[in-house]
């Protein structure tokens, strides 16, 4: 396999222990630096990690053993981030969104493009056995033609569990932004690339309330709105409708569903990387639970990363800055269809992925294919 990839990761808060629990110790990789705006908290996690520095951001980003800058920043700051590494000809793997406008991420894009580095965006639970067998489901017939979808996001707030939840209520966040990259990643892999979205959103109350950690009871500004709901048009024809909330409490609805001339699946959590797909044929009597068929089975976050730096150049990533920009650009899309009560078309496609071939569970974590 080589030496070791050599990653740096910027930004060390609470999402980052998922993506250190997949990529530390990985054979692939190398966690060669980590920086954060916490000093302390960049030296504790460099303390766990055999031959990993603490350092600055600049001298992070200015180091020979990085080739690949893993951005966990918060969305304001990925663009900057994006741009720096760039700049310096690293590689970059980024957390939702890819930035928080769509400007700012078609800039990331081109400027990659023009300098020859890799873009890679989260989120990669895509990749996983629950979304990737249910994409097989639809590539095999088992629905007949596709013709809709629906996906549905309920939770009163992450400020409820989130000691630091300020981001996720002012630009770049909201319910869309933070949320949605999971379900509208899924839906075009399942259904291919969307051509036009019709938005419509609303903001429950002004302000919130932290719940947990040392600013418990602290109250927050609400800058976005908070609900958000849409039908996105995918040049298949297919019509999906999307909901998004930080203004609900609990749901029955599945996560996602896609319904066919013969059939419907229900498709698991589109945030988590396994779950049972379950399919309802005409003329059936009931749900029935698929085989597990397609996916890399028992993933963690930071699996996109692994397998942008397996494709080495011979094929796209799955979790391509492609694929983010156009995701990115249905959901800002939503947001000014909504402001604006009409309907937008979208400037991007996209290339569909390549399927994900079952593998055994946790194989992923010795070599990727």
């Amino acid at each position: 396999m080589g030496d070791p990839h050599g990653i740096g990761i910027v930004g060390l808060g609470v999402i980052s222990r998922q993506y250190l629990d997949t990529l530390a110790g990985h054979p692939s990789v190398r966690v060669a630096a980590v920086a954060d705006l916490d000093a302390s908290r960049s030296a504790a996690i460099a303390a766990e990690l055999p031959g990993a520095e603490a350092l600055s951001v600049e001298r992070l980003l200015d180091s020979p053993d990085v080739r690949t800058v893993v951005n966990l920043t918060v969305p304001a700051a990925h663009a900057q981030i994006a741009h720096a590494a760039i700049e310096r000809g690293r590689d970059v793997y980024a957390e939702k969104p890819l930035a928080v406008t769509f400007p700012d991420a078609r800039a990331i894009i081109d400027r990659a493009s023009a300098a020859g580095v890799v873009i890679g965006c989260a989120p990669d639970t895509v990749l996983g056995t629950g979304t990737q067998t249910a994409r097989a489901a639809i590539d095999t017939g088992l629905i007949g033609r596709p013709q809709s979808a629906t996906a549905v996001m309920f939770t009163p707030g992450h400020e409820r569990w989130h000691p630091n939840p300020d981001f996720y209520y002012t630009a770049g966040g909201g319910p869309l932004l933070d949320m949605g990259p999971y379900y509208v990643t899924a839906l075009v892999h399942l259904l291919g690339p969307i051509r036009a979205v019709t938005g419509a959103s609303s903001r429950l109350r002004r302000e919130r309330v932290i719940g947990s950690g040392p600013r418990t009871g602290q109250t927050i500004p609400v800058e976005v709105d908070s609900h958000v709901s849409g039908v996105l048009e995918h040049a298949n024809g297919a019509l999906s409708t999307i909901t998004t909330s930080f203004d609900g409490v609990a749901t029955t609805a599945a996560p996602i569903e896609v319904h066919g001339e013969t059939g419907s699946l229900c498709v698991p959590d589109p945030n988590q990387f396994d779950g049972e797909v379950r399919l309802f044929e005409l003329g059936g009597t009931g749900w029935r639970t698929l085989a597990t068929s397609a996916g890399f089975a028992g993933g963690g976050r930071g699996l996109g990363l692994l397998d942008q730096i397996a494709a080495d150049g011979q094929r796209a990533p799955r979790a391509s800055g492609e694929v983010a920009l156009h995701v990115l650009e249905a959901m800002t899309a939503l947001l000014s269809s909504a402001t604006e009560g009409r309907r937008i078309e979208l400037t991007t496609t996209m290339e569909r992925p390549a399927p994900v071939p079952l593998t055994p569970k946790d194989s992923w974590r010795t070599l990727l294919p």
